[in-house]
């Protein structure tokens, strides 16, 4: 899909009255995504085991 097709299916998605700043967090977050997903294609994943640790430190547990 090319960048002018997601950007229409983004602006299609939002409720009538958004403002630049929420097309922009819609777009960086369906960017976020879609480099996510493809990470994990890649095998670049984190095991869930390894993310349950890293949560249970940062929350000092």
């Amino acid at each position: 899909m090319s960048a002018k097709e997601i950007l229409f299916e983004v602006a299609e998605k939002l409720r009538p009255d958004a403002t630049l700043s929420d097309v922009i967090y819609e777009l960086e977050f369906r960017q976020a995504v879609e480099q996510g997903l493809a990470e994990l294609d890649r095998g670049e994943g984190i095991p869930i085991e390894q993310v349950k640790a890293q949560i249970a430190a940062w929350a000092g547990k």
